[in-house]
């Protein structure tokens, strides 16, 4: 955040932040997301932050951090958790004379007995002359090194990397500042199969639907640089590979965090600028994070519609097992065609075709080639009221036009329920891998107490889907939905 004007714009986004927001997650610059006893948490300028109860579906205000300031950051080390944030700076006063601090807590939980922060140590600093901004923290702890930075930086002048006591969290002894990029802010860093990523903010803020604020990555073998985007330029020349700018109706990306949710399965958390659905208010976005050929960029949610769900083993689709049912035609036989004969367009098998020979009641799930067929098509659906995880709803998958339900059945198997009751059994968390694949796991599992966060729907040989641990190294595990 370097716009001048911001100044008068805090006390409304800090008195949005501290009210009740179940369901209208309105932040600036939040931080990575955390989880604490089950619950999700974020931070953002002005000290308050977001709270879900409900696994990163629903958020709400609640979240708490002393210091006020800006653009905070967290993360949790061991049983602790650091938080850094920055005091003035950025433009905010109208100088660029900025702190970062950091402090750690046992618990992020407010209501907690050890809710209780650290007093906090400055770790950077800017005189508002030199050419850095000391703002907008971005955390990494290294857990094979037992090593911690910190970034940090904005348009006015040059962003740094530091390193830092990970005992203490205060700068390290000899520790010295390295300037690692220009033009952007928000930085974050991330360290991947031997690769340093730093990911920055770039663009224009809090300008509402006008922002034109993105996020962009360059990377390193060295945690000082030089970081490179995939064209070899240097973002201490302004490189950066895109990795976010705008998704669906929301403009303005910014302040990137990486939350890895399992093997294979990751989020990114960022603001978006402006949302146009919610009268252009700064909002919370969860988008999955996918990785191609070692660089990250944003996944794509599910959304309602009509899929087909076709085995990344194979290729071959899920359907309602039933009887292949022929479609009457008058042959083509290659060698009598005549070319001077009119072309016709046939029509695609319905469901009224079919429907009266299907099995009545449940039937089994099967993977067969896809014939274009009614039982081969699905309805993807979000339920409202059955809660959600990071980033979407629960949602039900019904063969299309129908009530049938996708479920888990006892013993692993999966079924189509014949008729969508809103049972546990018959919700699914879709969620995009990191290689662009998705995972469907059912909410619960029949015979296995509470929340199903193992089993997912997999491909046994070509023909069988059943329920079986996530091994995200399968393809038997994962899917591709095509509209």
């Amino acid at each position: 955040m370097t716009k001048k004007f911001l100044f008068s714009i805090i006390f409304a986004l800090t008195a949005s932040a501290a009210s009740a927001q179940v369901g209208a997650p309105y932040i600036h610059d939040p931080s990575t997301l955390a989880e604490c006893d089950g619950k999700y948490y974020t931070f953002g300028t002005g000290g308050g932050g977001l709270i879900s109860d409900d696994g990163g579906y629903t958020w709400h205000g609640g979240a708490e951090r002393p210091g006020g300031g800006a653009a905070p950051d967290v993360l949790k080390i061991g049983d602790r958790y650091l938080v850094a944030y920055s005091a003035t700076g950025g433009g905010l006063g109208g100088g660029h004379y900025g702190k970062i601090l950091t402090m750690w807590n046992k618990t992020l939980d407010p209501k907690s007995p050890d809710f209780k922060f650290t007093v906090a140590k400055e770790v950077a600093a800017s005189d508002g002359v030199e050419d850095c901004d000391a703002i907008d923290a971005g955390l990494l702890y290294v857990k094979e090194q037992n090593r911690l930075f910190v970034s940090y930086g904005t348009y006015f002048g040059n962003i740094r990397i530091i390193e830092l006591d990970p005992e203490t969290a205060a700068r390290k002894s000899g520790a010295k500042p390295v300037d690692v990029a220009i033009d952007c802010e928000a930085t974050d860093l991330l360290y991947v199969d031997g690769w340093y990523y730093l990911l920055g903010t770039h663009g224009t803020c809090c300008d509402g639907v006008n922002s034109t604020y993105n996020i962009v990555v360059g990377r390193s073998k060295d945690i000082y640089g030089p970081y490179l985007d995939n064209n070899g330029r240097d973002m201490k020349q302004g490189g950066g590979k895109m990795v976010v700018a705008t998704y669906q109706k929301s403009v303005g990306a910014g302040h990137f965090g990486r939350f890895v949710v399992d093997d294979g399965v990751e989020v990114m958390s960022c603001h978006f600028e402006a949302d146009f659905e919610r009268s252009g208010r700064s909002v919370l976005s969860i988008l999955p994070l996918t990785w191609k050929d070692g660089w990250p960029k944003a996944g794509k949610k599910v959304t309602g519609g009509v899929y087909t769900i076709l085995s990344a083993r194979r290729g071959y689709a899920l359907e309602l097992a039933t009887d292949f049912v022929r479609i009457a035609q008058d042959r083509q036989m290659w060698w009598r065609i005549n070319p001077d004969d009119p072309v016709k367009e046939l029509p695609l098998q319905q469901l009224s075709d079919v429907e009266s020979s299907w099995p009545k009641a449940s039937a089994p799930a099967r993977l067969s080639d896809f014939m274009l067929r009614p039982n081969q098509y699905w309805k993807i659906e979000p339920v409202e009221g059955k809660g959600g995880y990071l980033g979407n709803p629960y949602f039900k998958i019904t063969i299309n036009g129908t009530s049938r339900a996708l479920a888990a059945s006892t013993g692993m198997d999966v079924i189509v329920a014949d008729t969508f009751t809103g049972d546990d059994t018959q919700l699914w968390r879709i969620e995009q891998c990191t290689d662009g694949t998705y995972r469907l796991m059912p909410k619960r599992v029949p015979g296995i107490p509470g929340l199903n966060t193992k089993y997912v729907l997999y491909s046994i040989a070509d023909s069988t889907p059943i329920l079986k641990e996530w091994d995200s190294t399968s393809d038997n595990a994962k899917w591709e939905l095509e509209r």
